[in-house]
């Protein structure tokens, strides 16, 4: 478990240890050899205590093996110089991962690019719990994506119950996303601030033919939408032409016209007209 602990000023030391030096000269030079090895001794081994923390930075400090602290204030500080210290960020950081292939709720291969912003929380599970937490974010967060993707399908065209999918909820698959890393990341001590999906497709070998169902399936919404508009026109013009009493249809002539004017309404092309010049019955 993390601990935080604050070492002794670096400048309280830094002021002891140049009095060694004189103290050095003077035992030599009225033979106190002894002493003179000491100062210089404690000199030397002064030096290696010093170090400083900037600001979002930590100082993981182990004596022979053992975890005595981190040191997570700023400044210039002395510690045992038989400490060993690793230096450790604590700043916001983030990734973007390459799209990667994964397989939808129904299997469909699909293409997921993500960003993750994180920054260690827990130094001391950071170094100890795992060997490169660095490289455990990118391996985890590549693992969540793969199983956040199986949760849910691309888009409800094959899955037509489905509520989320990947293309239209947005703000709950990040959310599913963001908590699954989260949930891998805690036991590396490492904090997730925001996971969001910055790239998602079809793969390459079905995006064609994905396209070109979306399309198909544009164009059937489309021509529905055009032939019930058209069926309230011909009904109308029919009770019109009735109600007005302009002219009388017998069952042939009324399937005639209908005929025409749904194909007139319903054609995706211009209608050219042709003129009668005959009667009415021609």
């Amino acid at each position: 478990m993390e601990k935080i602990i604050k070492p002794w000023s670096g400048y309280l030391i830094l002021f002891l240890d140049p009095i060694m030096i004189p103290l050095t000269v003077y035992s030599f030079l009225n033979g106190i050899p002894v002493l003179g090895v000491v100062s210089v001794l404690v000199f030397i081994l002064l030096i290696p205590g010093f170090f400083i923390v900037e600001p979002n930075k930590a100082m993981v400090l182990l004596l022979f093996g053992d975890y005595k602290g981190t040191v997570k204030a700023n400044g210039f500080f002395w510690v045992n110089p038989f400490m060993t210290k690793k230096k450790i960020s604590l700043r916001v950081r983030n990734f973007e991962n390459k799209p990667l292939k994964v397989n939808d709720k129904i299997g469909n291969p699909v293409m997921i690019g993500t960003i993750v912003v994180w920054q260690v929380e827990d130094t001391f599970k950071a170094t100890f719990d795992v060997e490169d937490y660095e490289n455990f974010v990118h391996l985890q967060s590549d693992a969540a994506v793969r199983k956040m993707a199986g949760l849910y399908p691309y888009d409800n065209f094959e899955d037509e119950d489905a509520e989320v999918t990947l293309r239209s909820g947005v703000e709950e698959v990040n959310h599913s996303l963001e908590k699954e890393i989260s949930e891998r990341l805690h036991h590396a001590g490492i904090k997730v601030i925001e996971a969001r999906i910055s790239h998602l497709a079809y793969a390459s070998e079905i995006a064609s033919a994905m396209l070109q169902r979306q399309q198909a399936t544009a164009i059937v919404a489309a021509r529905q939408k055009i032939v019930e508009g058209a069926v309230g026109m011909v009904e109308m013009a029919l009770d019109d032409l009735k109600v007005k009493d302009i002219i009388e249809f017998d069952e042939e002539k009324k399937a005639t016209m209908v005929s025409n004017l749904m194909v007139v309404l319903c054609s995706d092309k211009s209608a050219n007209p042709v003129l009668n010049v005959g009667t009415l019955n021609q």
